[in-house]
């Protein structure tokens, strides 16, 4: 099937309709240029239709994932992957970093025969301690805010092996949040998965905050930095 012809992409008129299917290998040729959309390819070369988002220098953009937007499908052949791929981590219990996060790490836990998962929090309930919370912002909200552990859920990951997921790594704020966090009681997790991988800005930061993590991280596929060209965005 030539690539303009698949009945499943996603058409730039209709976003919602982005997230919604897994389309065969081929579908597209991701060496672009793409106009609306970049088509982000798994190991096994099945692609997912990714918005491009525009940064503002006007000059670069990025592909966008908001799983929690994804269908059930999808949420499912992610959260697969990423659980085989943790699992050569071992962990005993997956932490979800929020936002979205939380609906990957849940799904992940399932996939790897957990009961349960540890969210973390933005959102401050009576019973929290200050001291068990870290100042955290992201390339999607800008604003800054707090994360938080609840104290009730340390005994679940104290001495236990940790597996830290997010929905997307990008400039790796997040996760270094997260880590801060879990490093203010002792945790070091053994393994960070994210679906998506958002080019390698993340990496000199992570690395910064310990040379080891870099190596930790595990993701279902990777996104490049688009630079703009003559009609549309490059890789």
């Amino acid at each position: 099937m030539p690539p303009s012809a698949s009945p499943v992409a996603p058409s730039p008129a209709a976003p919602h309709e982005f997230w919604q299917d897994i389309l065969p290998p081929g579908t597209f040729v991701t060496a672009g240029p793409h106009s609306t959309f970049f088509p982000a390819e798994l190991d096994d070369d099945r692609q997912i239709c990714l918005p491009i988002r525009p940064l503002a220098d006007g000059e670069h953009a990025l592909a966008s994932l908001i799983v929690n937007q994804a269908s059930f499908e999808v949420l499912e052949a992610l959260a697969a992957d990423l659980a085989a791929k943790l699992a050569s981590f071992s962990p005993d219990v997956v932490i979800g970093l929020p936002t979205l996060g939380l609906t990957l790490a849940a799904a992940v836990a399932r996939h790897l025969g957990h009961s349960r998962y540890v969210p973390l929090g933005t959102s401050r309930k009576f019973w929290y301690l200050e001291e068990l919370s870290v100042p955290m912002s992201s390339i999607t909200t800008r604003q800054e805010k707090r994360l938080y552990i609840d104290p009730r859920m340390l005994p679940l990951i104290e001495g236990r092996r940790v597996a830290l997921v997010d929905d997307v790594i990008s400039s790796g704020s997040s996760i270094i949040a997260g880590l801060s966090l879990l490093a203010a009681s002792g945790i070091r997790p053994v393994a960070i998965g994210a679906a998506m991988l958002q080019s390698d800005r993340w990496r000199e930061k992570i690395a910064a905050f310990g040379p080891e993590w870099p190596e930790r991280v595990t993701g279902v596929f990777s996104t490049p930095l688009l630079t703009k060209a003559e009609g549309g965005w490059r890789a």
